[in-house]
């Protein structure tokens, strides 16, 4: 099945087109305010590859200055809905790495209270409300992933003898559970104005659905906002992360920081990731591509990359890989060149997976590229009994004792990978028989081990462009 195309969605919050024109023109020139004051500290000069979509407070001049002025702490939230993110969640990460890159100090908030609300940004109704222990495993799979991709991006993609700043890791349960609710709610709520939560367009959406809004979904942004006010006080974060269309929830934070202490704080939203029909691109959709290997293996997440138009590609390598923009600008000229070749896919595939699952991950997907597409018996031999099952989970397997003197037809008849005799030998005859990845057309062939029978005791077998059957031979 192909990969969906992958397109950004820039939404603005319903405004009008003109509000909206006058909108971008302040966006630009925002952005080249930021260039004026544009150090190796400074992220918001990454606007130039895409990976910042908006900033909060729009007019502030302060952020750039504030940036260049030295460190600073930038936090980005994740719902722990699943036991795994997913590539919607990948930009956000890389924001957070380009962050620490420029030095900056670095917070991923697991949200193990506010995923037991739900976010409604985005969503049609209400999520199912979790267990205790599906949300622990929850937890613990989120952080595992956001561990190893940043393990893996300073081993393999940093490359370089200066540490980056240590990404902290916080779960909002961990304040929320000394949280008594009457004095929460007057010491918090009261800083919020109902009219403005109410104007909110994950709100507004919600209000007008035919199954409208509960009480718990509409405290979900008085909640963020709180995680963005404890953070402030805690570790005197000033910039919160998120996607675009956590704008809304990210301005509360803003108004409640601002109310509560008097300072100043600011929201970086990046773009989502969506599909050609406007989708956001993740669980709730049924079309998410996981970064858990459990889930989605690095084979998968490497085609997934590799099957993506060429009218996005330079995008793509601005925004999920490292590379310079010299860099990037020498592959699409080599790319345009010969695009038949996929080279500038190929190259976003491997950036990604090395990210996502490490060396040893794009290792292993490549491994299975070559075995399904390109190789021989030397590239098979290779396949560890992991990457076999992962190639060919969904083709039946058969057992087979090996006797003497078995025909190829004799054995692909008896396995029911061909009809029957008569119009088996027509099949091979014409071509349209593989065995390890190598064409056979004599059905009298004698099986031979060493050529039909992989090391591991297993023949591959596929029937004209797309359908495989294992055999399993038992000596």
């Amino acid at each position: 099945m192909a990969a969906p195309m992958v397109t950004f969605s820039l939404k603005r919050f319903g405004r009008s087109l003109c509000v909206l024109r006058q909108h971008q023109s302040c966006v630009a020139k925002k952005w080249n305010m930021c260039r004026n004051y544009a150090t190796k500290t400074n992220i918001l000069t990454l606007h130039e590859r895409g990976i910042f979509d908006d900033i909060f407070p729009e007019a502030s001049i302060e952020l750039p200055k504030l940036l260049q002025s030295g460190p600073q702490c930038v936090y980005c939230g994740f719902d722990p809905t699943a036991d795994s993110l997913h590539i919607g969640n990948l930009l956000a990460i890389i924001g957070l790495l380009h962050c620490q890159r420029a030095g900056h100090n670095t917070i991923a908030l697991i949200g193990g209270a506010t995923a037991r609300i739900g976010d409604p940004s985005g969503r049609s109704k209400e999520r199912e409300a979790l267990d205790f222990d599906q949300l622990q495993t929850n937890i613990k799979g989120i952080e595992t992933t956001l561990r190893q991709v940043c393990k893996n991006h300073q081993q393999d993609i940093w490359k370089s003898p200066k540490e980056l700043p240590p990404l902290r890791i916080e779960n909002n349960s961990s304040w929320y559970r000394q949280q008594n609710v009457v004095e929460f709610m007057s010491t918090v709520g009261r800083h919020l104005r109902m009219g403005t939560m109410l104007g909110r367009t994950s709100v507004q959406t919600r209000l007008k659905s035919a199954e409208g809004m509960s009480l718990t979904e509409f405290t979900y942004q008085m909640f963020q906002a709180y995680d963005f006010l404890h953070l402030h006080k805690e570790y005197r974060c000033l910039i919160q992360l998120g996607g675009s269309d956590q704008m809304g929830n990210m301005m509360t934070g803003h108004d409640l920081v601002r109310k509560v202490t008097g300072k100043e704080v600011y929201a970086i939203t990046v773009p989502l990731v969506t599909t050609t029909s406007g989708e956001k691109l993740g669980k709730t959709a049924g079309n998410a591509v996981w970064l858990s290997r459990d889930k989605t293996s690095p084979f998968e997440l490497y085609q997934f990359f590799v099957r993506q138009p060429d009218s996005i590609m330079e995008s793509y390598l601005k925004l999920f890989t490292f590379l310079s923009m010299a860099e990037i600008a020498d592959i699409m000229r080599k790319h345009s060149n010969h695009p038949e070749n996929r080279l500038a896919q190929k190259k976003l595939a491997e950036q990604v997976t090395i990210l996502v699952h490490g060396v040893s991950g794009l290792e292993s997907a490549l491994r299975c590229t070559q075995a399904l597409y390109e190789g021989g018996l030397d590239v098979l031999q290779r396949l560890t009994e992991e990457e076999m099952k992962l190639l060919f989970s969904e083709a039946p397997t058969t057992e087979m004792v090996l006797e003497p003197g078995m025909s190829l037809l004799h054995v692909l008849v008896k396995a029911k990978a061909l009809p029957g005799e008569v119009t088996g030998w027509h099949i091979m005859a014409d071509g349209g028989v593989w065995i390890n990845n190598v064409r056979q057309r004599d059905p009298q062939h004698v099986v031979v081990p060493s050529l039909h029978i992989l090391d591991n005791n297993i023949s591959i077998v596929r029937i004209g462009k797309k359908r495989y059957h294992l055999i399993k031979w038992i000596r």
